[in-house]
């Protein structure tokens, strides 16, 4: 029987001599989504032992997929109501001292406005100082969290954005922090389309360990290779100038440069590479019969695989994913209706954004009142009848204004990032096929983030969308964890570490 009163050390001791007698290393996932990391983890060797998501259909989507729907898995949980010893009783997961081995997550970073250094190593002092600054409680409780269960591993997520965040670099002040309580801590940008995703996705990724597991950081290597775009390069070098600059405190030490791409690396997976077997759905044929109208969009309507069988090797991972094989139909393989729109995404070009697409749909309304006048009608600008017109054909947005709202995307090519805002409009992922003609379907953008076919998000259109950008593709998941996975079987195994597991745990 574990002691409840065990010292930090003896509880890292007694999880060492526990995965090197064999256990299966357990995750906590905290601000856990649908579940992208987790599934990263769970493919890679780890049990997903508990989740902490507080929108109800992410966390459903968690429970039904890691949990076989468990209701207890299921809820909705806030971590700033949820102490780490309510999470443990709920879920039964032993105590807090032998629950989890690893903590993974990404708490969101606006809540970390202006919040510095001090404010941060106030956990220890003051237990609720995140009421003095409300905008800073996620991250404090992430880390309250590495506090109370004492994992060997943290694993931290974010954008790029966390490097330069109002003047603070974030990542280097949470790389303090665990430093403090006995971690080594190293953090760094990876691109998703290294690791296998069909997808140009920037990240921050920080790793840390206990030092009584091992001295050193590593990350993954790279597996594919792709051409960076310019604004993802631009995106970096923001995010890493005070870095390069000296400006953050000094030298920033837990920073690292990402692993480098090597010569002979098969290039990324293009999104028709990652979609192009799914069922074709031609919007304009739907709408004119009708099939296609207005109202949510639920997964109750089964749509046929096909007989294609020359897909790609993606597709066919997507396809076997072990443990999350496809279904006989696909349930979730439903579009946006945006009657508006098809005719003008049928002209696109690949790659064109907002202001090309503007200049499309002018030239569409000068042919539409070209072909009035041609019948006898004349529609004068300016009018009511022009106005009406305009409003059917001509998007209403400011040519000026987020150039970058709308894409149409280039089969050969990976996807620009997936956001959450594809569960609002979808026009930043137009299909690449002109006859289709629409925006891209939640099946589609969960292929292209990586999610299997077999995963089941829970709710509508727009939900699953919302949870499908916010997630961490579980590909680039998988990579990182299963460096982590080597590592932790690693540690335990040397005479000297050895000897000090046996040490601790008899004290």
């Amino acid at each position: 029987m574990l002691n409840l009163n065990l010292t930090t050390k003896q509880a890292i001791a007694y999880k060492l001599a526990r995965l090197q007698a064999g256990g299966t290393p357990r995750v906590l996932d905290l601000f856990a989504g649908c579940g992208g990391l987790s599934l990263g983890f769970k493919t890679a060797g780890f049990d997903i032992a508990a989740a902490i998501e507080i929108d109800p259909d992410a966390a459903r989507s968690h429970g039904i997929n890691f949990h076989n729907g468990r209701e207890e898995h299921c809820k909705a949980r806030d971590i700033i109501t949820t102490h780490p010893e309510d999470l443990v009783r709920e879920l039964g997961l032993g105590t807090i001292n032998e629950a989890v081995d690893v903590i993974v997550g990404g708490p969101p970073c606006q809540a970390f406005a202006r919040v510095g250094r001090p404010k941060l190593r106030e956990i220890d002092a003051h237990p609720q100082a995140f009421k003095h600054d409300p905008r800073a409680q996620l991250y404090l409780e992430y880390l309250r969290y590495v506090e109370a269960f004492q994992p060997l591993a943290v694993l931290v997520e974010n954008v790029p954005d966390v490097l330069n965040h109002g003047g603070q670099n974030i990542a280097e002040e949470i790389g303090e922090v665990l430093e403090s309580k006995g971690y080594i801590c190293r953090y760094t940008l990876l691109h998703a389309a290294f690791y296998g995703v069909p997808q140009m996705r920037q990240r921050m990724f920080l790793i840390a360990y206990r030092r009584e597991l091992t001295d050193q950081v590593i990350f993954p290597p790279p597996t594919h290779w792709v051409d960076v775009p310019a604004g993802y390069d631009g995106s970096r070098a923001v995010a890493l100038k005070l870095l390069k600059n000296g400006d953050f405190f000094g030298n920033p030490h837990n920073y690292v440069e990402p692993p480098e791409v090597t010569a002979g690396l098969i290039s990324a997976i293009t999104v028709e590479q990652a979609i192009c077997d799914l069922p074709p759905i031609y919007a304009r044929e739907l709408l004119k019969s009708g099939e296609l109208r207005r109202g949510a969009r639920r997964f109750d309507k089964p749509i046929s695989y096909g007989r294609r069988s020359n897909y790609s090797t993606y597709a066919q991972l997507m396809r076997t994913w072990p443990g999350f094989e496809a279904p006989e139909n696909l349930m979730d393989h439903v579009i946006r209706y945006l009657p508006r729109d098809y005719d003008l995404f049928a002209r696109l070009n690949p790659g064109d954004q907002y202001p090309e697409a503007w200049k499309h749909a002018h030239d569409m309304l000068t042919e539409r009142i070209s072909q009035l006048q041609s019948e006898g009608v004349n529609v004068i600008e300016g009018t009511s009848e022009y106005e009406c017109l305009k409003a059917q054909i001509v998007p209403p947005y400011d040519v000026n204004k987020f150039p970058n709202k709308w894409r149409k995307m280039e089969a050969d090519k990976p996807a620009r990032t997936l956001m959450a805002h594809l569960g609002k409009d979808g026009y930043s992922h137009i299909h690449y096929d002109s006859a289709q003609a629409r925006t891209i379907s939640v099946r589609e953008a969960a292929r292209l983030q990586s999610f299997p076919d077999g995963f089941v998000f829970s709710g509508t259109m727009n939900p699953a969308f919302r949870q499908i950008g916010n997630s961490v593709p579980p590909l680039m998941a998988r990579a990182l964890a299963t460096t982590i996975i080597q590592q932790l079987q690693k540690g335990g195994t040397k005479g000297e570490t050895k000897t000090r597991i046996e040490t601790a745990i008899c004290v």
